[in-house]
């Protein structure tokens, strides 16, 4: 049997590239829409809609995957953004496994820019709910106790997810920062690390570490999401195997 050339040597997919394939990452808008520096990670078009060449996308997803890697290492604070439906569930359970905050509702303006404001309205609305859990609204007249179920109701709606958020975070994890511009000004304004997943729409160069692809699929979402959790979890644990192995051990004579 004669051996095969390299150029008949059938390619073998890279697996990463096919599981962001089956998400649909690699969808984009119609090319009407595109943001001119947006071309170099496209590769053509399928029925009128952008396609983006999912080998560059993993470049640009791998660095992000280190950014947040690092940033587990150190333990850092990350606030994952995004409020439109198709993307709440994936940031609200990632930062909900990670013990860090999130915005899966409307961006409350200054929740960076005026942080000390806006942690004294959050604090004041925790305590109340606090006080409403141990049932010590009775010392409040019936009449004010409708007013403070009434806040807490805005409280809750206006503030969900940002309970941890006790500082200003190191980095922000978003998903469409076109559709989170307001979250991304605050964040630019502030020198705060972004990483986002970014659609044919938007330019990458508003963002430190964007993620070309598909913003706006569930799936996809999902699966760039849980790639960046894995990411900062792997880098967590390394931070902890570092610090257990630096301990002296205490068996040796």
């Amino acid at each position: 049997m004669s051996e095969q050339s390299p150029s008949q040597t059938p390619q073998i997919p890279d697996p990463r590239i096919e599981k962001l394939f089956l998400a649909g990452l690699h969808f984009g808008y119609s090319k009407t829409r595109r943001n001119p520096h947006m071309k170099p990670y496209l590769a053509g078009l399928k029925s009128n809609v952008e396609v983006f060449n999912l080998e560059k996308v993993l470049i640009k997803l791998e660095a992000a995957e280190k950014i947040l890697e690092e940033l587990g290492q150190k333990n850092s604070m990350v606030l994952w953004v995004g409020a439109k439906p198709q993307a709440a569930p994936s940031i609200q359970a990632a930062a909900a496994a990670l013990g860090h905050p999130f915005v899966h509702r409307r961006w409350l303006g200054g929740t960076l820019t005026n942080f000390t404001a806006i942690r004294k309205r959050g604090q004041r609305g925790m305590d109340l709910k606090r006080e409403r859990e141990e049932g010590r609204l009775e010392k409040y007249t019936k009449q004010e106790r409708v007013q403070i179920n009434k806040m807490l109701e805005r409280f809750e709606h206006a503030f969900s997810g940002l309970e941890l958020l006790t500082r200003l975070p190191e980095a922000m994890v978003i998903i469409d920062p076109k559709e989170e511009s307001t979250a991304l000004r605050e964040a630019t304004q502030l020198g705060i690390l972004t990483i986002a997943l970014i659609n044919s729409d938007s330019d990458p160069f508003s963002v430190t570490h964007p993620i070309p692809g598909n913003d706006n699929a569930p799936a996809s979402i999902r699966a760039i999401v849980e790639i960046l959790q894995s990411a900062y979890e792997k880098g967590k644990r390394e931070r902890l195997q570092n610090h257990d192995e630096s301990k002296p051990d205490k068996t040796t004579p």
